[in-house]
């Protein structure tokens, strides 16, 4: 019988859904609209979020600009995440869990296609983290079993690569390049997930009673 890789792709799309279900603060986040693709080291993270659209999830901004549109089956993205490779060599599903929700964070409460312009790392700094790990904490004591046990694999999975990347923002009647992609862009590639297990806090050992003690016992 052929060896059937799991999907990562459902298994992120089920956790943004129960994400956005339980946790008022991100509510208004649609699983439906955002597109996870794996995708090539940048710097040190585990994860980038692009935005698709401009404000009021326009195509065109007010100098003409426009940005490719992506559709999937049929139903336009709003955001696309990337996961890049230190989500799957050196993560735990805990790590996993708080990258895709440090994406999230980053998306518009309008949920229009752009990102939420006071919580740009350049903005905040460190209270970026320190804004978003109480979240993280909170969503992790009621995250079902299920999900992070489909983020804890150390085995081979199946997740979305592009096989055309989009390109950034063009001038129409300049550009030539394509305009609009879809799933014919999209490929399952196959990536090995190598999951850490969380650091255990070891207790220290009682001391053993000294034998003079013993001693005065009986």
């Amino acid at each position: 019988m052929a060896y059937l890789r799991q999907n990562l792709n459902k298994a992120v799309r089920a956790l943004i859904r129960d994400i956005a279900a339980k946790m008022p603060e991100f509510s208004h986040v649609k699983a439906s609209r955002i597109l996870v693709v794996a995708g090539e080291a940048r710097r040190a993270s585990r994860g980038t979020v692009k935005p698709l659209c401009f404000r009021g999830g326009r195509c065109t901004d007010p100098s003409g600009r426009r940005k490719p549109v992506i559709r999937i089956h049929g139903r336009r993205m709003l955001y696309c995440i990337t996961l890049r490779p230190r989500f799957f060599r050196a993560s735990t599903p805990q790590g996993r869990v708080q990258t895709v929700m440090h994406e999230l964070f980053h998306m518009s409460r309008r949920f229009d296609g752009t990102l939420h312009a006071g919580r740009r790392h350049s903005v905040l700094g460190e209270d970026f983290y320190r804004q978003l790990k109480p979240l993280v904490r909170r969503y992790l004591k009621q995250c079902p079993p299920e999900l992070l046990e489909a983020l804890a694999r150390s085995e081979e999975v199946r997740v979305l690569q592009w096989l055309e990347r989009p390109g950034p923002a063009y001038i129409p009647g300049t550009f030539r390049g394509r305009t609009v992609y879809t799933e014919e862009q999209l490929y399952y590639g196959i990536v090995r997930m190598v999951t850490h297990k969380r650091p255990e806090v070891k207790l220290a050992k009682p001391r053993r009673k000294e034998r003079v003690e013993k001693e005065r016992v009986h």
